[in-house]
């Protein structure tokens, strides 16, 4: 990376992104510098960076901000954050709440999508002795352990089913239905907007929809979606969601949200009886304990860089560089990718393996050697009910060099 490291730049579109984004709409444009966007983080030198899924990446905006507000909070510590940090956690909230289309007393913060999905799965109150509940194999392992979890917390029969592959839209959809009339007991489904497995998109909308038709909840995991996909939550129906803010939207590890819609706040119980909020409060659902405060200050700063870029350039870019290794890859004898071709089911994440190599001891191999042999850091993947494989996650700041380099490894792994 070339040229100065200021310690902070001015969060505006010239500040950020320099001449490139400094007038007209933030939307996506060609003059938009992709280069100039990455010059913002600083990167390791030590590998091709194409794991980026399991946790983003601040900008250095974003960084600097976040080390101010810890300065802070470690300067002053209670005498700040038992008189002023309230009122400024307030304003963010209300920043956050915009950013997702939603009130702010609708959302509450959590340490991320884990612990917010955990709360809301744990805390619904409706389910009775013989309901069932669903999920499926695209679905968080931390958030199938929850749902398996209700067996005995709720005395309920828990589905699993295994998604399509290759998915279709129509076929998604389709899934579920045949699900729900299979089993009619079913009462609540657990359902991810992008899977942290392949980064498969479901329709969300339209299987919400046809569940509560049939008076079916949806508890949405949204930990992927939140930054790199271009929605807001009333678009996608769900009363119960659970996001990360440290995955797409770029702020400091352990920033969370939990959404529940404000008509729904009763069918979520208050964490373990909480009492130090009103009950008909969203935040009596989770209890963090003492957080950290400067990272979720700082979100406020994440939220600038993400918005001076735009949703939909942000989104553009990152398919783009999925398509960039991913399509030339397609027609590679020995090789499947795992990425759907429909471009309303593709986000920045995607997956493949070697055809027919579908253990986790293969796919954890493939993923070291592309590390050792061609300094790629990629990442294996378990639990699809078609085998392992192998996850590529780009980022902001990964060049199209970046994954072509990948496309040409895979070939040479491929060929023997």
């Amino acid at each position: 990376m070339s040229g100065s490291k200021p310690d902070s730049l001015a969060l505006t579109r010239r500040g950020l992104l320099g001449s490139a984004l400094a007038a007209g709409p933030v939307v996506a444009k060609p003059r938009l510098d992709w280069a100039q966007i990455a010059a913002q983080y600083d990167v390791t030198t030590e590998a091709i960076q194409l794991e980026n899924g399991n946790w983003g990446m601040m900008a250095r905006p974003v960084l600097a901000a976040y080390e101010r507000h810890l300065r802070r909070v470690n300067r002053e510590t209670s005498f700040y954050s038992r008189r002023g940090y309230g009122a400024d956690l307030d304003r963010v909230r209300i920043r956050a709440a915009a950013s997702l289309g939603v009130m702010p007393d609708e959302i509450a913060f959590t340490r991320g999508a884990t612990e917010a999905l955990q709360a809301l799965i744990g805390g619904y109150n409706r389910l009775r002795p013989g309901d069932c509940v669903l999920y499926s194999d695209h679905d968080y392992d931390a958030m199938q352990t929850a749902m398996r979890w209700l067996k005995t917390r709720r005395q309920v029969d828990v589905i699993s089913i295994n998604l399509p592959q290759p998915a279709t839209y129509q076929g998604l959809i389709e899934a579920y239905e045949a699900a729900l009339t299979a089993h009619p007991k079913v009462r609540l489904i657990l359902l991810t907007l992008v899977s942290h497995r392949n980064g498969l998109v479901l329709p969300v909308a339209e299987i919400t929809a046809m569940a509560k038709a049939k008076g079916v909840d949806v508890i949405l995991d949204s930990a992927h979606a939140w930054g790199q996909l271009d929605f807001q939550l009333p678009d996608l129906g769900a009363d119960f969601v659970g996001l990360n803010g440290h995955k797409w939207i770029g702020a400091p590890v352990g920033v969370g949200i939990l959404y529940i819609r404000r008509s729904r706040i009763r069918d979520i119980d208050p964490f373990m009886g909480e009492d130090q909020t009103p009950p008909n409060d969203v935040r009596a659902r989770v209890h963090t304990g003492t957080s950290n405060m400067a990272a979720y200050l700082a979100l406020n700063e994440a939220l600038d860089f993400h918005e001076a870029i735009g949703v939909k350039a942000k989104a553009q870019r990152l398919t783009a560089l999925h398509r960039a290794w991913s399509e030339p890859l397609r027609s590679v004898a020995g090789v499947e990718v795992l990425s759907p071709t429909d471009p309303r089911l593709f986000s920045a994440i995607g997956a493949f393996r070697l055809s027919g190599r579908t253990s986790d001891t293969e796919n954890i191999a493939l993923a070291r050697r592309l590390l050792d042999q061609f300094g790629i850091f990629t990442v294996y993947r378990t639990g699809l009910a078609g085998g392992a494989c192998v996850r590529v996650t780009p980022a902001l700041f990964t060049s199209e060099p970046d994954v072509l380099k990948l496309a040409t490894a895979v070939r040479v792994i491929a060929a023997g």
